[in-house]
């Protein structure tokens, strides 16, 4: 075995990273390689039920929108609202936006249907700055005054659904590809 060979090889691909790294492409790079996958079709969302029957879904709080107006999360009661948990620097999450942008543009004109995409960035600029710099065509907000327990969750993305009735239907942590005709449904017969 050429040692030396093996050193150069390790040290470019090393560069290349560190490279990514500290330009800020990484979590891009890392995005559009886990849409490309979920594009495949292979990973996809389960629909089993989750039993949260007994739990109500908590509609206080408020957002912000990248326009800087005050969303209340109560102005979503009595409609089925799919949430969307994201962060700017969260590669499985830039992955899964434009399936999700997609699937929100099959639905828009379903007055029963509201989708909420919520940038936990600490940097309100941060998630702005995403989510101005693609041409995604959901509404997005920043939680720029929290999150209520209903929306806490141990990694991102995170997607709920919340029935009409303010039950959580579905929960999910981990990117899927939302844009199937499957989902598509199941949102719909809520």
């Amino acid at each position: 075995m050429d040692w030396k060979k093996e050193i150069k090889s390790w040290g470019l691909i090393l560069a290349f990273f560190a490279f990514l790294y500290f330009t800020g492409l990484l979590p891009v790079v890392q995005g559009a390689i886990q849409s490309v996958l979920l594009s495949t079709g292979l990973i996809q969302p389960k629909l089993e039920r989750v039993d949260l029957t007994d739990q109500n879904f908590d509609y206080s709080g408020q957002f912000q929108d990248f326009d800087g107006n005050r969303i209340n999360l109560s102005d979503y009661k009595g409609k089925t609202v799919f949430i969307n948990l994201w962060a700017s620097w969260c590669g499985p999450c830039r992955a899964e936006m434009p399936h999700i942008s997609e699937l929100y543009k099959s639905l828009e004109d379903e007055k029963d249907i509201e989708f909420l995409m919520i940038g936990l960035d600490n940097d309100f600029e941060k998630s702005k700055g995403l989510i101005e710099s693609k041409t995604w065509a959901f509404p997005a907000v920043h939680a720029s005054f929290g999150i209520n327990k209903s929306l806490q969750s141990e990694s991102i993305p995170t997607t709920l659904v919340v029935n009409s009735e303010g039950k959580i239907v579905f929960y999910q942590e981990g990117m899927s590809n939302f844009n199937t005709d499957e989902f598509r449904d199941f949102l719909i017969s809520q």
